[in-house]
């Protein structure tokens, strides 16, 4: 139980961590989270669990794939909000245009027989 305890309260910290640098350097913040630190953590987590390399192996091919639609978020956002959208609105219209670009990637994938 403390296992799981430690886990998320490491991984809550860095999330915490990032949004406080971001309000006193955003180029720094930014940084910090386009690591793929949830990948990281996941992947290291995994290893100490399970010790499975072929599972660590499959999950970074399939986060290899899915990060490119992800991208899509952080194009639609800023443009939504530049165009006057609120934030909430913003928000919700990148969310769903990148679910779309998750469909279409998987679609995709699927049409050229990669497996995730």
């Amino acid at each position: 139980m403390i296992y799981y305890v430690i886990k998320v309260l490491l991984t809550a910290c860095i999330i915490v961590a990032i949004s406080e640098v971001s309000s006193r350097n955003n180029t720094v913040a930014a940084l910090l989270a386009s690591i793929p630190m949830v990948s990281v953590l996941a992947i290291i987590w995994i290893y100490i669990e399970r010790g499975d390399i072929a599972q660590i192996s499959a999950l970074s091919t399939g986060i290899f794939w899915l990060v490119l639609p992800s991208l899509a978020f952080f194009i639609v956002l800023p443009l939504c909000l530049k165009q006057g959208l609120s934030f909430t609105v913003s928000l919700l219209v990148a969310m769903g245009l990148t679910a779309l670009c998750y469909g279409a990637m998987l679609w995709l994938l699927k049409q050229f027989g990669i497996q995730l």
